[in-house]
């Protein structure tokens, strides 16, 4: 029975735990279930560029800045294990310093994850990869980095050394020879690195004391490659029970029956070749296949592409394998509502994992519904619910019938409808409607004797002389004749300020909604801007490709 001391974290939700002995890996990996990859957040790079916050870094691949609600609804969807990748070199000094900012970032997320009571699983990850990266995998390069590489780990097992066992490091991602080649290097002295690399690793955290000397920790594959040759070339460093090994699996599916021969070769080779000594996971997997075709088989064959995923599951969890999705199912806007904007692929891998998705939630981009905050500074200011000072369309009373307002509570009395209508002169017809007393709802209707034929343009005036007042517009919809209605066009008038942000429809939280800037640029695992891929790997758009 293990002996086990609480500490209360003053920084933190979550508790530390204090024991004579972990769980050990293998249970580890069978206690994470299903698992996802942060990805393009903490782990985007951009060698072009110096950070002066870490929250430019953390959107420099597109993404939003991480909030805690993300992984509060992915623990909700069935989720069990996040994979948080991190890249460093940046934010390191000459000396190999990791920059304090950056460091407590990292910090926040992994208690965003444990808080939500999931597996966490931080690493080192785009200081490895193509090009100029400084881990590579090389004897003569392992010599001239090591004490920079071990230093580096110190400081991060320092760091979280008091966090119990669902914190795991990873000790580097794909890890490439000094020929930058993919799957199997050059020669064997690609894999001596490796193995070296890994060996420093697991010293240099056991070292540090406290939780670490019992931290299960996972070491990779040559280039995390899911060949056979690469998977029996990557040594145990330890026989404590602690170690766990890792791949990656990209698919190259055709068929049903292609992607069920891939997935059984590819789980013959783990079992044959590395969970007979130590347990396994599949760090990253996806739908989605190599540059250049840029093929998604989620998006071009989803029955191929579900079958695939069930199976894959499936056949894992049979064999003891655990697994993370690689960054897709909740991505670029979809994060900052939160929602998933592949809700269905979500349920997919649960499904598959557990028999059923009763009780898990999925909530979409559907879900939610854009809020604007008005806060008015003069007195007559006026936000616009539909139109600007330059309409030119005009809504005609042949169609339309009026406009109904919902708010957040009873403005009566502070507010008013202002319904411009068509010109009288230099001037247009106006009318005045009062918000319905007593009511957070309130409908103006269209008079044509007051407005004329047409509305320009509809706004939300203030009457304070001294206006204080600000009011949430949670829906403005124009009513129809035919009984439908039509969103307003929310923007800001004069003598107001105006912001707006996304909120569940049930209104029970919100978050500022951050969108997505697709600058259709290519970058490379160093994070330098290209015209034209070459071979490895790639960031196109917010997504990981691969040309081989």
């Amino acid at each position: 029975m293990k002996k086990i001391l609480l500490l209360v974290c003053s920084a933190m939700l979550c508790t530390s735990i204090q024991a004579s002995s972990f769980e050990n890996a293998k249970d580890a990996v069978k206690n994470m279930g299903v698992g996802w990859n942060l990805g393009n957040t903490l782990d985007a790079a951009d060698a072009s560029k110096t950070w002066t916050t870490t929250e430019q870094h953390e959107k420099c691949w597109g993404q939003p800045v991480t909030k805690p609600e993300l992984m509060k609804m992915m623990k909700e969807a069935g989720f069990g294990a996040i994979r948080v990748p991190v890249t460093w070199y940046q934010e390191m000094d000459k000396d190999g310093k990791v920059n304090d900012a950056w460091m407590n970032r990292v910090k926040e997320v992994v208690d965003y994850v444990i808080d939500n009571g999931m597996y966490c699983i931080i690493n080192v990850h785009h200081d490895t990869g193509d090009g100029t990266q400084w881990l590579h995998a090389s004897t003569t390069t392992y010599e001239k980095v090591k004490s920079k590489y071990e230093y580096l780990w110190k400081q991060i097992a320092e760091k979280f050394k008091d966090y119990d066992q669902k914190l795991l490091f990873e000790a580097y991602n794909e890890m490439l020879d000094d020929n930058n080649r993919w799957n199997e290097p050059a020669t064997n002295d690609g894999y001596k690195a490796i193995n070296s690399y890994a060996k420093s690793f697991v010293t240099t955290v056991r070292n540090t004391g406290g939780n670490n000397k019992d931290r299960n920790l996972i070491v990779n594959t040559y280039s995390a490659s899911s060949t056979a040759n690469a998977m029996k070339a990557l040594d145990l460093p330890e026989e404590s029970g602690h170690i766990i090994f890792q791949l990656h699996s990209y698919p190259n599916w055709k068929s049903e029956s292609n992607a069920k021969t891939e997935i059984d070769n590819l789980m013959n080779n783990i079992k044959a070749n590395l969970l007979n000594r130590a347990p396994v996971i599949i760090g990253e997997y996806a739908t989605f296949t190599t540059w250049p075709s840029n093929i998604d088989y989620y998006a071009t064959d989803k029955k191929v592409a579900f079958y695939a995923m069930d199976y894959m599951i499936k056949q894992a969890k049979e064999n003891g394998i655990g697994t993370f999705y690689w960054m897709g199912l909740s991505d670029g806007e979809s994060r900052s509502l939160p929602a998933f904007n592949q809700a269905d692929l979500a349920q997919t891998l649960i499904k598959a994992y557990y028999g059923n998705t009763d009780g898990y939630k999925y909530p979409t981009e559907d879900d939610f519904q854009t809020v604007y905050t008005v806060t008015y500074d003069s007195q007559w200011g006026e936000l616009f619910l539909y139109g600007d000072w330059n309409s030119t369309a005009a809504l005609k009373l042949t169609d339309y019938t009026g406009i109904r307002l919902e708010l957040d509570d009873d403005y009566s009395g502070k507010l008013q409808f202002k319904i411009y209508g068509d010109k009288s002169g230099s001037s247009y017809k106006e009318d005045y409607i009062p918000l319905t007393a007593g009511s957070k709802t309130s409908e103006a209707i269209f008079d044509a004797s007051k407005v004329g034929s047409n509305v320009y343009r509809v706004t939300l005036q203030t009457l304070e002389e001294k206006p204080s007042v600000t009011a949430k517009i949670i829906k403005a919809s124009l009513l129809k004749k035919d009984g439908t209605e039509e969103s307003g066009k929310i923007s800001k008038g004069w003598g107001c300020e105006v912001a707006s942000e996304s909120m569940p429809i049930t209104g029970i939280r919100s978050l500022p909604f951050n969108k997505t800037i697709n600058d259709d640029v290519i970058y490379s695992i160093q994070g330098h801007r290209m015209t034209t891929p070459r071979k490895g790997i790639y960031i196109h758009n917010g997504r990981k490709y691969i040309a081989r």
